[in-house]
């Protein structure tokens, strides 16, 4: 199995307390240091607005700092969980992602999506078009991507892109352009686009339903003839390790604790309960081996979140020294 983790970038309230003047030198050196351990990429979310409730705390812009970390990093790849195709034209996208893939060295990773987060979009003005018209534009944006990076140069008449020969040059470093990840398990629509375009997947659930969704982008390969084996799937993870039961219990209330005053108790709740339920909490020994679990079932790629990375490494390098040295 492989393995990604998330840089705290404000988004989840995950940079509380941190004046903005040491945010980012708190992100780069976590980014430095996931470079020099086991990590094959860094992750970064897309989004303006905090979660699970708007605050004023900052949300750090996710192409931002994939250009940042290219810089500031030699070894690990880079990406985004996942970039909303509605926030940026997506000619103007595949220029960003290929000048950042120079930058680089060729580590650049497109995760990509539909969106969701309807504050957002329309506090940016673009809107909030419903799902359907949505998932179009992911489609029509992922072929504009796609031509881009091939062949430098992109046209599409689309019902919601048109590009006539946007020049995209230089190419990517990357052989057949950026690898794409599409992001969300929707049958008939999502996981369709990942059986044409995608190099990665990227959808949770529960290990049945990963099971099922596996089975869905199965048959869409078969379909339009491709290979299934050729798409790496992957998963994300809310991820608290300890060394017994009780310590990853007290991590988990230094969590709450901090989100409490900001998100309420009910949200505070809600977010205990998401950790509690997630594969990646609990003891060393139970997340290893409920991610073996999934491995069996085709799991090739997991991408951890931990909430205390800001703050505390410990919980990072037990899953380090156990997790990722018993699986990966």
């Amino acid at each position: 199995m492989r393995f990604g983790t998330f840089i705290p970038q404000g988004w989840r309230l995950d940079l509380v307390g941190i004046d903005p003047v040491d945010q980012w030198r708190v992100m780069a050196t976590l980014a430095q240091m996931a470079d020099e351990g086991p990590w094959e990429s860094l992750w970064v979310y897309d989004h303006f607005h905090t979660v699970p409730v708007v605050t004023d705390e900052p949300t750090h812009e996710a192409w931002t700092l994939m250009s940042a970390f290219a810089a500031a990093t030699s070894r690990i790849r880079l990406g985004q969980m996942c970039t909303c195709m509605g926030y940026r034209n997506p000619a103007y996208l595949a220029k960003v992602a290929a000048t950042i893939d120079i930058v680089s060295g060729g580590r650049v990773e497109m995760g990509i999506g539909g969106g969701w987060y309807e504050h957002e979009w329309r506090a940016y003005g673009y809107g909030f078009p419903p799902v359907p018209q949505r998932l179009a534009k992911l489609r029509e944006g992922v072929e504009i991507m796609h031509q881009a990076w091939t062949t430098g140069t992109a046209t599409l008449d689309g019902e919601h892109y048109q590009v006539d020969g946007a020049v995209v040059r230089p190419l990517p470093l990357q052989d057949g352009g950026i690898p794409m990840w599409i992001a969300g398990a929707g049958e008939k629509v999502t996981l369709r686009i990942a059986a044409k375009y995608g190099a990665y997947t990227n959808f949770a659930g529960t290990i049945e339903e990963f099971d099922h969704k596996s089975g869905i982008l199965r048959g869409h390969c078969d379909a339009l003839g491709r290979d299934f084996a050729e798409i790496t799937r992957s998963s994300n993870f809310n991820t608290i390790v300890g060394a017994t039961e009780a310590e990853a219990a007290d991590r988990l209330a230094v969590v709450k604790a901090r989100l409490l005053p900001l998100v309420g108790e009910r949200r505070a709740d809600a977010i205990e309960q998401d950790y509690l339920s997630s594969d990646g909490y609990g003891t060393v020994e139970q997340v290893a081996e409920r991610l073996a679990r999934r491995s069996a079932l085709g799991l090739g790629y997991a991408i951890h979140y931990f909430p205390e990375a800001a703050y505390d490494r410990s919980g990072i390098e037990l899953f380090e020294r156990g997790v990722i040295a018993a699986l990966a």
